[in-house]
C-alpha cells in the first residue's frame, strides 16, 4: 500500500462529518468492494450505496419473456451471457424453458453467437443484447460482419442500455456518484460535465482496490468544501474524448429509444436500438414478437436495492426463498447484482 491510499484509507475511516451517501453506480465497483472488504474501512458516515449499473439486473422481466417466446414459438437458438439464463422473465427462465425443448447456448460474446449462426445456417439465431456503453459496440461489430459476410439467420435481441438517463434518475439518492471507468472509456467526460452543471459531484473510479480507495478518499474530501465537483481518478484509460470509434459503431448501427430498467421503470431515451436500415437484424422485428413489459414476483425489492431505498436485507425474500443458486430477482443472479455481493460477502 502506497503512502498515498494510506492516508486515503485514514481519511475513510476517520471522517467525522456530515453524513454522506456515496452511489458506486458500476456493478463491478460493488463486487469488488465487498470482496475486498473496503466497506469494513468506512466511517459510519459514510454510506455506500449500489446503484442500477448491472446491465443483468436491471434488465426487464418482459425482455426475457420475449427471448422465451421466441425460442419456443420460433424455434430461434438463443445466445446468450450466461448470467441471463437464470434471470426470471414473468413466469419462466430461459434456464427453465430449456427443459421445455428451448434451445438457449452461452456465449461469450456477440461475435461467438455470430460464428455460430454462420456455422449452423439451418438453425435461427438471435443474440441477447443487453449491457451499457462499454459492451455494445461488440454488438454492433457482429451485426457488421454478419451483414459483410451475409449471414442472414442472425440478430439481435436489443436490451442496450445507456448510463446518463440513469444518472439523472437517480441523482436525489446520492450525493456523490462513483462512476464507472469502464463505461466512460468509451463515452469519455461529457455525460458526467453534463452532471456537473446540474450540481451533481462524482468521481471516475478503476477497479483495483489501490484505485478504489483512492477515489473515495478524493470523493469525501472534496465534499467537504461544499462545491460540486468532478474527478477523474482513473486517467490512464478514461479520456475526455473517450473511444471515438466505439462511440461512431454505436451511433451508426443504433439509436436512442424509451428503455424500461427492471424495478425502476420506463427512462427516455436510455435505451439503444437497431436503426431502421438494419431491421432485420432486429429479432423482434423479424418474428414480429411484441415488447411486452412483464412483471415480477411482488415480494421482490430489487428495483428499490438498485435505488438505494433499501438493502438486500430488508427483503423478505433475501437469503431465504431467494438465494444464488434459486433466485427470485436479478439482482441475487448476477455476480455483478448487489443482492448476490451482500450474499456472498455480507
Amino acid at each position: 500500500m502506497t503512502e498515498e491510499v494510506r492516508k486515503g484509507a485514514e481519511l475513510l475511516k476517520n471522517y467525522d462529518g456530515k453524513k454522506i451517501r456515496i452511489m458506486e453506480v458500476c456493478g463491478t465497483h460493488t463486487h469488488e468492494i465487498f470482496r475486498l472488504g473496503i466497506r469494513k474501512l468506512l466511517s459510519p458516515k459514510i454510506e455506500l450505496i449500489s446503484g442500477p449499473g448491472c446491465p443483468v439486473c436491471v434488465t426487464p422481466a418482459g425482455f426475457i419473456d420475449c427471448a422465451v417466446e421466441l425460442a419456443l414459438k420460433h424455434g430461434v437458438t438463443i445466445c446468450t451471457f450466461g448470467d441471463l439464463v437464470r434471470v426470471p422473465g414473468s413466469e419462466t427462465s430461459l434456464q427453465k424453458a430449456r427443459g421445455l425443448g428451448a434451445k438457449v447456448k452461452v456465449v461469450y460474446s456477440p461475435q461467438d453467437a455470430e460464428k455460430y449462426a454462420e456455422e449452423h445456417p439451418e438453425e435461427e439465431v438471435a443474440f441477447l443484447s443487453v449491457g451499457f456503453e462499454t459492451t455494445t459496440p461488440s454488438s454492433c461489430i457482429a451485426v457488421r460482419d454478419a451483414e459483410a459476410a451475409g449471414i442472414n439467420n442472425f440478430s439481435l435481441v436489443t436490451a442496450n442500455k445507456t448510463m446518463p438517463g440513469a444518472y439523472q434518475a437517480m441523482a436525489d439518492y446520492t450525493d456523490i456518484y462513483l462512476y464507472p471507468g469502464h463505461v466512460h472509456a468509451i463515452t469519455g467526460l461529457k455525460d458526467c460535465e453534463d452532471m456537473l452543471k446540474k450540481g451533481m459531484s462524482g468521481v471516475i473510479a478503476g477497479f483495483t482496490a489501490s484505485e478504489l480507495i483512492s477515489a473515495l478518499a478524493i470523493a469525501v474530501k472534496k465534499y467537504q468544501s461544499g462545491e460540486p465537483f468532478l474527478i477523474n481518478a482513473y486517467p490512464r484509460v478514461v479520456k475526455e474524448s473517450g473511444s471515438e470509434k466505439a462511440m461512431e459503431l454505436i451511433n451508426h448501427y443504433m439509436r436512442p429509444c424509451d428503455a424500461e430498467w427492471r424495478g425502476i421503470g420506463v427512462i427516455e431515451n436510455s435505451g439503444l436500438e437497431l436503426r431502421d436500415e438494419f431491421a432485420k437484424y432486429d429479432a423482434l422485428k423479424k418474428y414480429g414478437v411484441e415488447k411486452t413489459s412483464g412483471h415480477s414476483n411482488p415480494g421482490c425489492r430489487c428495483g428499490e436495492v438498485l435505488q438505494g431505498k433499501c438493502q438486500p436485507e430488508q427483503c423478505p425474500l433475501f437469503g431465504k426463498v431467494c438465494t444464488p443458486e434459486h433466485p427470485i430477482g436479478a439482482c441475487m443472479v448476477s455476480n455483478e447484482g448487489t443482492c448476490s455481493a451482500h450474499y456472498l460477502y455480507g
